[in-house]
């Protein structure tokens, strides 16, 4: 048994969905298997785009709609004979016709609450995964549509919802009983009444992981358009290389720092269940791909791979009042938490006298305005000084599994970055020891991560670009 979800780059075109449906062929020769689907490659965006025009009252929506349309239909016509094109275009057209009764809704009452946007952006797997239903029969394979709203239970949590995974899991084995190739929805889901809900952007990957434990899969393929998980990225590092193995770990931050090849979610139903995940290259079946796994073999470099995010903004909160100030972390803490400011990596000196707060750019307003209304009394006492506020930084993670009680990494990490004159702004380091964080200038990124790679990840000899 094994789970094969195909993103929506494996699914942009005519051609795109023939190259997919050949993978699913081959593969129901070899084993039962389970397909995922996500939208067609810009669907979902084109959704949302269309959902806050109407909300706004622009009737460019209609255009929107228009595109998503014209898509499918120029999709299917090149994929389907003319005797088969009848009932798929009837079926598309009925979606058509429902999502346009919505969004005219919304134009009505100005008005596009995330319950009425999550049902909204169910329409993009929906529509692919019917057209690659009637494909997969017209070429031989008995496929049927299982809609996920009917087995997914969540919360009503929309737009990113939490997964009741018991009682999920006993309706997914019940629903895939009844359909020999089973075509599952990705994304999408439905609250205990019914109602539409989805499982955040990118969560095609995290419905594969569920119904993959669900029915206790061998293994869950994540069809996508590389040939996997990078040691870096390579439009910043000409030498980056495909990892062949991570652990869950590892692939879990990795996914977390900019390397979106994996919905950050996706490993918690595999782990649970020890399912292995292996990430494959739809424009290029023959690679091997990246196989993550519980407990990797060891490969002879002390870090296994660099990531970064862009746009990262950092407040110093300092102060000799702050020394012995009992509940001031708190404080800062909750100020920001009440302003909706995620806090993505902390730095405090030992003596209390400074905090360093890092976080996304587009927070960097609501995070000063509530530390100035948190701490008025402080900055008029002069306990605490002035907020200083950087911009334009990047965040960038060195992990791996051998960092791990290994001495020296960061020496190393630090030593090579000063060689090149990058400026270090903050550093963290979690217990786990699998991830080295620092914040640098935007303008610094492409050396440093060039700097790391070089010094950790290639042999003198440039012979050997993968570990083991």
């Amino acid at each position: 048994m094994k789970v094969v979800k195909f993103g929506g780059s494996s699914l942009s075109d005519s051609e795109r969905i023939k190259n997919a449906a050949g993978i699913i062929r081959d593969a129901v020769k070899k084993e039962r298997i389970i397909v995922v689907l996500s939208a067609m490659q810009g669907i979902t965006n084109r959704l949302i785009n269309a959902s806050e025009k109407a909300e706004t009252g622009d009737s460019g929506y209609k255009e929107d709609i228009e595109f998503i349309k014209e898509k499918h239909l120029t999709t299917v016509r090149n994929i389907f004979s003319p005797r088969n094109l009848t009932g798929i275009i009837t079926r598309l057209q009925m979606m058509f016709n429902e999502l346009e009764d919505i969004l005219h809704g919304v134009e009505l009452v100005r008005e596009c609450s995330r319950r009425t946007l999550d049902l909204v952006m169910s329409f993009g797997e929906r529509m692919s995964c019917t057209v690659a239903v009637e494909y997969l029969n017209a070429c031989g394979c008995k496929a049927g549509l299982i809609d996920t709203r009917t087995c997914i239970r969540t919360d009503n949590r929309y737009g990113n919802a939490a997964v009741d995974f018991n009682i999920s899991y006993t309706l997914i084995k019940k629903e895939l009983k009844t359909v020999s190739l089973p075509i599952v929805t990705g994304f999408i889901a439905s609250a205990e009444d019914g109602i539409t809900t989805t499982l955040g952007r990118n969560g095609s990957d995290y419905t594969a992981s569920i119904v993959g434990a669900a029915v206790e899969a061998d293994c869950i393929e994540i069809w996508t358009d590389v040939d996997g998980v990078m040691s870096a990225d390579p439009r910043f590092v000409e030498n980056a290389f495909v990892i062949p193995e991570l652990s869950y770990q590892e692939a879990m931050e990795l996914s977390y720092f900019g390397a979106k090849i994996l919905h950050p979610y996706t490993m918690i139903p595999a782990i649970e269940k020890n399912i292995p995940i292996r990430i494959k290259n739809s424009f290029n079946p023959s690679a091997p791909g990246t196989l993550i796994v519980n407990k990797i073999k060891g490969h002879p470099y002390p870090i296994t791979g660099i990531a970064s995010i862009d746009s990262i903004a950092l407040i110093n909160v300092e102060g000799g009042g702050m020394i012995g100030m009992p509940g001031i972390a708190a404080r800062i803490f909750g100020a920001l938490a009440r302003a909706s400011v995620n806090i993505m990596m902390i730095s405090q000196a030992s003596s209390e006298h400074s905090v360093c707060l890092v976080f996304s750019e587009d927070e960097s307003e609501r995070a000063v305005g509530s530390l100035n209304e948190e701490l008025a009394l402080e900055l008029e006492t002069k306990r605490i000084e002035k907020f200083e506020l950087k911009k334009d930084l990047v965040m960038i993670a060195v992990i791996g599994e051998n960092m791990r009680g290994t001495p020296g990494i960061s020496g190393r990490v630090f030593s090579a970055l000063g060689r090149r004159g990058i400026n270090v702004f903050a550093i963290a380091q979690g217990s786990s020891e699998r991830n080295i964080s620092l914040i640098i200038a935007k303008v610094d990124e492409q050396h440093a991560l060039e700097t790391i790679h070089h010094a950790f990840l290639e042999n003198d000899d440039k012979e050997n670009k993968g570990h083991g």
